[in-house]
């Protein structure tokens, strides 16, 4: 039992690691699961090609058409330039006084319209560039800016978020993307409000203490410093490569660079919009209305199209004798995105080619994502399946008789663990879902409130170090882990726990609303 305990410890800390160094999840899960197993004396091929190869099947058969058309979308947006309007509008708008504010919104409105991170990273780093420098924000803050828009409550707190976080809970829970709207909403205003205070309050204390935007990088510091024939003694970081704009959640992949960072993604990405010439009102208006078009549509489907139609057809066997309620969070945000891709191709049917082209590229973008979470989830699945896990499982059951809280803080331990909101909540809700539900239904606890506390759940313990997006943020910005990781830590880990505890204590002494 000790040693099987050992087993899973180790696999972990490999997995972790391997990650946190950028190779490919793909690679580093089975192989790390392989640990867990032999330490456990299970049978190691039975393991892989009956539990681990399933369950990363089964991710894949249920959820790859939200990354197909998440990546599809992304990438439109991209090359049609209306996510660049978007952004740009919105600070041309607000300002530079207001950069950091711009940059949240910007970055929260992107990812609300199912935008993937990746894009958004990349669509706004060369905005929030331009804007840190007019209002002379230290560059230091501009990751937790950026992934405060991100990561947090655009992602799973805001109902009707496409985004795969708060899409995974319906397939669980009967639910769907707006479940529990009211609870939802008030924990995106408070992890955003926090959020704010926070980095205003950094930002005041940085600019009392002389920092400014001129200030060099570490990463600057040292290609001057190689430049100049001199030695490195601006900081400790290690060398890294350009980070890839479509590596998945779970590892960055990386690809060598002589240039600094900063530098060699100014190569790959459009220069920021010139002040006075950010786009104006109606490019702004128009870049917004895909987005507008995937949140109505997916509003229409949930509550009007979907229950208005028959689909007593699932019952049968050759469709996985299933119901509407079952799949309606997956199906109606799908078709929202067809729309909103469809939006896309109506707006400006001229540029038709390049967008038959993107087409491509945004399906070739999804299969690396997909892949990497759901090798992730195989990895779960073959921990679950040892012997020794109930003995885990117990543990996480032993903290709490609530469902809501058991589901909370084994989703966070989970995410955290993998570095991977959706992975940890895949794996979770596989081993742990249909006794949560269970309990939840016997003790007259909302299924909602179970989602939305799951979802978000998701999205704190996840942004730890080792996480491949925190990684691939910091490497677009050319910072490191000493200079950044602070205050996207406050931003993405302590300010999220604290909007998920405030939600749960609503929703467990008022009710789901």
């Amino acid at each position: 039992m000790t040693l099987a305990l050992l087993g899973i410890l180790l696999s972990l800390v490999l997995l972790i690691t391997l990650a946190y160094r950028g190779h490919s999840v793909i690679a580093v899960a089975p192989f790390a699961a392989t640990v867990a197993v032999l330490m456990s004396g299970a049978p190691l091929l039975a393991s892989y090609t009956q539990v681990f190869m399933p369950a990363l099947g089964g991710f894949m058969a249920a959820f790859f058409p939200l990354f197909l058309v998440g990546a599809i979308f992304g990438r439109l947006m991209t090359v049609s330039g209306y996510a660049r309007d978007l952004a740009g509008w919105i600070s041309g708008v607000l300002g530079p006084r207001f950069a950091i504010l711009v940059t949240v919104l910007a970055t929260a409105l992107l990812t609300y319209g199912g935008v993937s991170a990746w894009v958004v990273v990349f669509t706004i780093f060369p905005i929030a560039t331009a804007l840190f420098a007019e209002a002379d924000i230290p560059k230091r803050l501009m990751p937790a800016a950026i992934a405060l828009g991100i990561f947090t409550f655009a992602t799973a707190a805001l109902p009707g978020s496409p985004q795969i976080h708060n899409t995974i809970p319906t397939k669980f829970f009967g639910t769907n993307t707006f479940a529990a709207p009211g609870l939802g909403l008030l924990g995106a205003i408070i992890v955003f409000a926090l959020g704010m205070l926070w980095l205003e309050r950094r930002q005041k204390q940085l600019a009392a203490d002389g920092e400014t935007f001129g200030d060099l990088t570490i990463a600057e510091r040292k290609e001057a410093e190689r430049l100049g024939g001199g030695r490195a003694t601006g900081g400790t970081s290690p060398e890294r490569g350009v980070a890839d704009p479509d590596a998945p959640e779970g590892g960055a992949a990386t690809q060598p660079a002589s240039a600094p960072v900063s530098v060699a993604l100014a190569e790959r990405t459009s220069p920021s919009p010139e002040v006075g010439q950010r786009p104006g009102a109606v490019a702004g208006l128009i870049g917004l209305s895909p987005i507008l078009a995937i949140v109505a549509a997916n509003a229409l489907c949930t509550y009007l199209l979907f229950p208005a139609l028959d689909f007593g057809y699932l019952a049968d066997k050759k469709f996985g004798g299933t119901s509407i309620a079952a799949v309606t969070g997956i199906w109606s945000v799908t078709v929202a995105m067809l729309a909103g891709i469809a939006l896309v191709f109506l707006m400006r049917v001229g540029f038709w080619r390049e967008y038959v082209e993107a087409l491509t590229e945004g399906a070739r973008n999804a299969v690396l994502p997909v892949f990497n979470t759901a090798s992730e989830v195989g990895y779960g699945a073959v921990i679950a399946s040892l012997a020794v896990f109930a003995t885990v499982r117990d543990g996480m059951f032993g903290v709490s008789d609530n469902p809501v809280v058991v589901a909370a803080v084994s989703t966070s331990g989970i995410s955290g663990l993998t570095g991977s909101a959706s992975g940890g909540l895949t794996i979770t809700l596989n081993t742990f879902g249909e006794q949560l539900a269970t309990m939840a239904t016997d003790q007259g606890i909302s299924m909602d409130l179970m989602h939305r506390v799951t979802a978000m759940a998701s999205t704190g313990f996840d942004s730890l170090p080792h996480n491949g997006a925190i990684i691939t943020l910091l490497l677009v910005c050319g910072l490191s882990h000493r200079e950044s990781y602070k205050d996207i830590f406050v931003v993405t880990v302590i300010v999220p726990v604290v909007g998920l505890l405030a939600v749960m204590g609503i929703g467990l002494t008022v009710g789901t609303f």
